[in-house]
């Protein structure tokens, strides 16, 4: 798949970018060769290969699920004017 000038001032008008001429030829070559290494990369036989998540096997961290308040409620209210049972108290503006 090759990239021609058109197409990329298409997609520099959908995506608003203002590209002059010259930009719009030299992207043009950059998104080919970008595009022609991601071919060579779909000629590289991975049947086997299982997925991985590092290059290095590790186990990844795990924490307990639980549900917590985060122990941070009487700090978050620590500096509002009026506070009732670590809620913030606002005056009734609907009457």
């Amino acid at each position: 798949m090759s990239v021609d000038l058109q197409t990329v001032k298409r997609v520099a008008r959908l995506a608003r970018i203002a590209v002059s001429e010259e930009d719009a030829e030299r992207m043009t070559g950059e998104l080919n060769a970008i595009l022609g290494f991601v071919e060579q990369l779909n000629e590289v036989d991975v049947s086997g290969v299982e997925p991985m998540t590092s290059v290095i096997p590790m186990e990844m961290k795990k924490r307990q699920d639980v549900v917590t308040d985060g122990g941070k409620a009487a700090d978050i209210v620590a500096n509002a004017p009026a506070t009732e049972e670590n809620f913030f108290l606002v005056p009734k503006v609907v009457e």
